[in-house]
């Protein structure tokens, strides 16, 4: 009986860094079409694995803590983390038979240069394609739908969070951009998404903005919800962090707004129903100040950005 082979792909990360990936993975799905494809990445992650027709199996991990493996080793470890060390050895400590990452003189790792200005996902796709010789290309990042039902159909979607202060805009700008969309006497629901955490910068936007107590979905959506949530959303109006991502996947119109990290590295793609705001230059995305970019964008060019999306949906 032969051996089931495995390409292990090491990507723990949030949910942003999940979703550029996709593309990767489907190509290394194309490429390794006998392999069990397993993805080593953050748990909470799982209801989107489905989702994107290429993993089968996720592996749950933390950033750059020792991966408990099986005795087998992995044929290819692949590694869509980082450019090294350290995951470079995390990887190399479960011995696979081929590692498939970006070059790295000082360990000896064999593979493209590392471009620091490059788009995350054409960078993963770029070593993809030259490592295991197959297309990936950059625009395959839809997702195929979420099967459970949406919390709220047809929404605009405000998510005024973010993993850092120097990421978030102005909870009372947000408030004000709700406050032009529901005064326009549309019938979609306004309503604004977050983690637990940030249940309370949730509560926030929506006592400023005079929304009902139930606009609050922070905190009481699990991420199967949140993808149905925005799959199914009219408008998504977004700091750059992972639902941004999110609209990407399911071609859902998006505002998002950018401070210290250019679009030109995070954005969303040039052909999809998205505006990204960004007057620069940039700055420390793990900044805990809000950062000048971000603080540069108005509240009169949100809602200029919102009312052209949501405007392309009333003329279609």
């Amino acid at each position: 009986m032969a051996v089931e082979k495995v390409a292990l792909v090491y990507r723990a990360l949030g949910l942003g860094d999940f979703l550029t990936g996709v593309p990767a993975f489907r190509a290394i799905r194309r490429a390794l079409p006998r392999h069990r494809l397993v993805l080593a990445t953050a748990p909470e992650l799982a209801p989107l694995a489905p989702l994107t027709g290429a993993i089968d199996l996720l592996w749950p991990a933390r950033p750059l803590e020792p991966l408990p493996w099986p005795a087998a080793r992995p044929d290819v470890a692949i590694n869509l983390h980082g450019r090294g060390p350290q995951s470079h050895v995390l990887l190399a400590t479960l011995r696979p038979r081929r590692l498939v990452a970006f070059g790295n003189d000082k360990l000896g790792v064999t593979g493209p240069p590392w471009m620091r200005a490059e788009h995350e996902v054409l960078r993963w796709c770029r070593l993809v394609e030259t490592e295991l010789q197959v297309a990936a290309p950059v625009d395959d990042l839809l997702l195929s739908p979420p099967t459970v039902a949406s919390p709220v159909d047809g929404a605009v979607v405000l998510h005024p969070g973010a993993a850092t202060a120097a990421r978030r805009w102005p909870v009372e700008r947000f408030a004000a951009v709700a406050r032009q969309l529901v005064s326009r006497g549309g019938r979609r629901p306004v309503v604004v998404t977050g983690s637990a955490a940030e249940t309370e910068l949730a509560e926030t936007v929506c006592v400023l903005a005079g929304l009902p107590p139930a606009a609050v979905l922070a905190g009481r959506t699990p991420l199967d919800e949140l993808a149905a949530l925005i799959a199914r959303a009219a408008l998504i109006v977004s700091n750059d962090t992972g639902v941004a991502h999110l609209a990407s996947a399911f071609r859902t119109p998006s505002v998002v707004l950018f401070g210290p990290t250019p679009p030109s590295i995070w954005g969303p793609p040039a052909s999809g129903p998205h505006i990204a705001l960004w007057h620069g230059p940039s700055g420390d995305p793990h900044g805990d100040h809000l950062d000048p970019a971000l603080a540069a964008i108005q509240v009169d060019q949100v809602v200029a950005a919102a009312d052209a999306l949501l405007g392309g949906i009333r003329g279609q």
